[in-house]
């Protein structure tokens, strides 16, 4: 299968794309100069697609890699939230956290196949605070929404990243690892502290890190630390992906930004 994209109904997509102002990957302005032209935002429902998840850790360069697949098919990609409070719409490319506490499954069960995106994790870090500065540490989508504007308009103050370094990183590190495992092991349920597999009780508990604190999530105090536990999997991969969670292609954002790689 594609990487990028496969049209269940070819017939369907010409047509579309006949009665649609359809672009190029540019404008050709001469002299080695080029605009670039925005991809086609309200998909048709009619086209039939074989979706893909774009799964990247926050600030793990997923924007790059879906800019390229709009650039290759001018066709748009679309966010797991504007998913889940915005209503279903058709895009083809869904950009997703998740399992992140920064990410929701919001698309239901149209994904079919999962890229993930991989980025050295020290540039990670700091374009996350940046966002998350940025929107002034949302906590809800509502939030976030009314300082969207504010997204890459300015540096925050080095105190302000190192602030939040000294709090967050430590567990972020943690997060940054738990990530890839998720997907590597198709949803299998792990406690993201520990890397130990744990309960579905103890996994809810973990999705939620703002609900409770690090202490009353402990793996020993929730789980215990001799128990046997049974593999559980997220159900979301079980059910939701036809293709299944794990990812058909790894793309590092380093290789893919380097014009002799990418």
């Amino acid at each position: 299968s594609s990487i990028f994209i496969i049209y269940h109904s070819d017939r369907s997509l010409n047509s579309y794309l006949r009665k649609t102002d359809y672009r190029q990957l540019s404008l050709d302005l001469g002299d080695g100069k080029c605009k670039w032209q925005p991809p086609i935002y309200n998909v048709s429902e009619d086209i039939m697609f074989y979706k893909t998840i774009v799964a990247g850790y926050p600030s793990g360069d997923k924007r790059l890699t879906f800019i390229q697949m709009e650039a290759l098919t001018g066709l748009s990609a679309r966010d797991e939230w504007d998913f889940e409070y915005l209503g279903m719409t058709n895009q083809p490319y869904i950009k997703s956290n998740y399992p992140h506490h920064e990410g929701i499954w919001g698309w239901k069960d149209v994904g079919d196949q999962v890229i993930m995106v991989v980025r050295n994790m020290r540039r990670s870090m700091v374009e996350y605070h940046d966002i998350l500065w940025d929107i002034g540490y949302a906590k809800t989508f509502e939030e976030a929404s009314d300082l969207i504007g504010n997204l890459y308009a300015e540096r925050p103050p080095l105190e302000d990243f190192l602030v939040w370094r000294d709090i967050r990183v430590l567990d972020e590190i943690h997060w940054y690892g738990w990530f890839i495992d998720y997907w590597m092991e198709e949803g299998l349920m792990r406690c993201m502290f520990t890397h130990k597999i744990t309960t579905p009780k103890h996994w809810y508990m973990l999705m939620q890190p703002t609900q409770y604190t690090k202490a009353e999530m402990a793996y020993d105090l929730i789980v215990g630390a001799n128990t046997t536990v049974t593999a559980s999997y997220d159900p979301h991969c079980v059910n939701d992906v036809s293709d299944g969670c794990h990812p058909i292609q790894i793309i590092s954002a380093e290789k893919l930004v380097d014009t002799s790689t990418g």
